[in-house]
């Protein structure tokens, strides 16, 4: 076969596979591999790549910063990937964190330490850490910390949406949820008792009460930030109603709160709508970047304003 023909034929043999798990419902299964190869059809970019960056070596986590190569003052979303708590791996995500790069945003990818090794009281830790990090060092990688948004598929949506939600996680590092510009959740669990899962239960709880600190449908008290609540009609792993939950304690408190319900689509797909291959699926991305461009240009402006 001819040199130039071997990388398409590869990107339609991995795109062919990936619709294959895809519809069959079998992708969580085989996470590892199919994320690296969708790191392989990123493609070449102006975006800068800064690897490994400690943010708390202590625990010895780390984070990526994907930003565009001329990032001035630019919006900054802190992405947390899913797993259901337990599995997941920064690395993996390249290909979203170029995807949102790519649209002018710099983004930071984190590790979190996840269960067995913690519950719900050390993952947190962790994201709050992560937030807190980026808001004092967004500047050096061309970002603007005013304009900071937190994102997350599936768990990594319900650690963002926890922070957002239930102040003290933040405060715990000397922030709030205020200083937040927004929330983006794809596909999160907000309100899922009760748990009959042993590993959930580990996780969170076996009261009630203790339970309910995982809820971030519990915490919704009028002092969060603006959100973008996406989800796939279709997804059976977190159940819609989610959402829907959510948006609803959100719009009896006034806050201002999107909901956006994709058609036919399921859990691992509203989180591949981000990459080049899947891209046609769902507007995922530029329904992103739009919330994204509208509430930091709210904050620019009212700074603007005060001077």
């Amino acid at each position: 076969m001819p040199p130039q023909t071997t990388r398409p034929t590869h990107r339609r043999t991995l795109l062919a596979t990936l619709l294959l798990l895809l519809g069959s419902g079998l992708l969580s299964g085989c996470q590892a591999i199919l994320f690296r190869s969708l790191n392989g059809t990123s493609g070449k970019s102006d975006v800068v790549v800064q690897h490994d960056v400690p943010f708390d070596p202590v625990r010895q986590l780390s984070l990526d910063v994907y930003r565009p190569r001329d990032a001035r003052n630019a919006p900054v979303v802190v992405f947390f990937y899913g797993g259901s708590w337990k599995s997941g791996k920064r690395q993996w995500y390249r290909w979203a964190g170029e995807a949102l790069a790519r649209r002018g945003l710099v983004v930071v990818i984190p590790d979190y330490r996840q269960w067995p090794k913690v519950r719900l009281d050390g993952f947190m830790q962790d994201a709050a850490h992560a937030v807190a990090w980026t808001h004092a060092h967004a500047g050096e990688y061309g970002g603007d910390p005013s304009t900071l948004f937190v994102m997350g598929h599936s768990a990594g949506a319900h650690i963002g949406a926890l922070l957002a939600t239930d102040g003290h996680w933040l405060a715990s590092v000397g922030m709030q949820p205020r200083q937040l510009a927004g929330f983006i959740g794809l596909a999160g669990p907000y309100d899922f008792l009760p748990l009959k899962n042993p590993d959930f239960i580990d996780m969170f709880g076996s009261t009630h009460a203790a339970q309910l600190r995982s809820q971030p449908v519990h915490y919704v008290d009028g002092d969060e930030p603006p959100m973008l609540l996406m989800q796939g009609t279709t997804d059976k792993v977190v159940w819609p109603r989610n959402a829907t939950s959510l948006a609803a304690a959100l719009q009896r408190e006034g806050e201002p709160v999107e909901l956006k319900l994709y058609p036919d689509i399921g859990h691992s797909a509203i989180l591949l709508a981000l990459s080049r291959p899947f891209r046609g699926k769902a507007p995922v991305l530029d329904d992103s970047v739009r919330f994204i461009r509208q509430h930091a240009g709210h904050i620019t402006r009212a700074r603007e304003d005060i001077h």
